[in-house]
């Protein structure tokens, strides 16, 4: 089939050895960048409502690649569609992208491994930290705008930056560039439609760049029309209905803006509620229930992620308990890992259990022998 040949692309794509030939089928990667992909599906069972029990729920775990996020696929994607166009070259380029962190950390791991020097820009939140620390550590500088201007103030910052030296900066723009939704179309896609085993009813996932959901839906719906598309937005930011943009916690969608990807599905139409282009509803969930559905999933299917996947994770489960969803498979995309949001808001309270329990300095009498336990 058409898809198996994409899915055989795909893992070419990702696994590139360095060695002479195809023949040789080494075990091993040649560097970071093609071990992108691939990343593992798992059934969810324990997490589910009781009215999802002939429903079959499957997440695509994006934080197995290697820098943690759906966002290293773009990452890589964008960095070398610009170095086969000769736009960019170590030595030569500074990256400059304006980022809520995934997909800075992902440029950050391809920057260090491809020998580019890169500036990320982020948002002054505190739950940035561990963006701002990983991509560091991974050599980037990292530049922090006013949080009061959003999306719209990290862009002018970018523009402007890029402006003073257009020689020596190049912008990715991954709510703009094309290569973007092509790789979900190109690998996500195809590897979606064979870890389910060829059958997709319904398919979830957030709306950052809209890059996941309009390329993985393209593909989607090309090898069956009947697959429901379901975009995901936090409640407090429903933009792609025409709502009004509110301050919320869930990190890494529902930045504020009409995307780009999502206006080109149908040019011009109004947004509000109902279908747009292959999305065939645009769904909801709120900064609290975001945090809920996280916990859940830490907790009862030992899927450690943060509250974007909360969120999705909700819509997922209020789909799986429709009645028309009976005997259905759902697929939903978990874009990170929940390691990267310890500073989040939402742990708030075991991180001021764990500074409880591990003072600084440490007591280093030897007595008593316990301590302390956890409540």
């Amino acid at each position: 089939r058409v898809f198996r040949a994409r899915v055989w692309f795909c893992n070419l794509w990702s696994a590139r050895s360095g060695a002479t030939g195809l023949q040789h089928m080494s075990n091993y990667f040649g560097s970071i960048a093609d071990a992108i992909g691939k990343t593992p599906m798992v059934k969810l069972g324990r997490s589910l409502p009781a009215e999802a029990e002939s429903v079959v729920v499957l997440a695509k775990l994006e934080m197995q690649n290697p820098g943690g996020s759906v966002k290293d696929r773009i990452a890589k994607s964008m960095i070398e569609k610009a170095e086969a166009d000769g736009t960019i070259a170590p030595g030569r380029t500074t990256i400059v992208e304006y980022t809520s962190g995934n997909t800075g950390i992902g440029l950050a791991m391809l920057c260090a491994a491809k020998g580019y020097e890169l500036i990320v820009i982020m948002p002054q939140l505190p739950p940035m930290k561990e963006r701002y620390v990983l991509c560091r550590k991974f050599g980037a500088d990292v530049h922090l705008t006013a949080a009061a201007k959003g999306v719209p103030g990290m862009k002018a910052y970018m523009e402007e930056l890029v402006a003073s030296d257009p020689a020596k900066y190049w912008c990715p723009q991954q709510f703009e560039n094309q290569a973007n939704p092509d790789v979900h179309f190109n690998c996500t896609g195809p590897e979606v439609l064979e870890g389910a085993g060829g059958k997709v009813d319904y398919f979830i996932s957030g709306v950052g760049t809209g890059g996941t959901v309009v390329g993985t839906g393209k593909f989607l719906k090309s090898k069956n029309p009947d697959v429901k598309v379901i975009a995901v937005e936090p409640t407090e930011s429903r933009v792609l209905v025409g709502q009004a943009h509110s301050k919320h916690t869930i990190v890494g969608i529902g930045p504020g803006v009409q995307n780009p990807f999502i206006e080109e599905l149908a040019p011009g139409q109004v947004y509000e509620e109902g279908p747009r282009g292959i999305i065939d509803e645009f769904l909801h969930a709120s900064s609290e229930e975001s945090n809920q559905w996280a916990d859940k999933l830490a907790k009862t299917e030992g899927l450690l992620v943060g509250p974007s996947t909360g969120a999705v994770m909700k819509v997922a489960a209020d789909i799986a308990s429709r009645p028309e969803a009976k005997g259905k498979t759902i697929v939903v995309i978990f874009p990170s890992s929940g390691v990267r949001y310890m500073a989040h808001p939402s742990n708030a309270a075991v991180n001021a259990e764990a500074a409880e329990g591990l003072p600084a300095p440490p007591n280093m009498d030897p007595e008593p022998l316990f301590r302390f336990k956890s409540p």
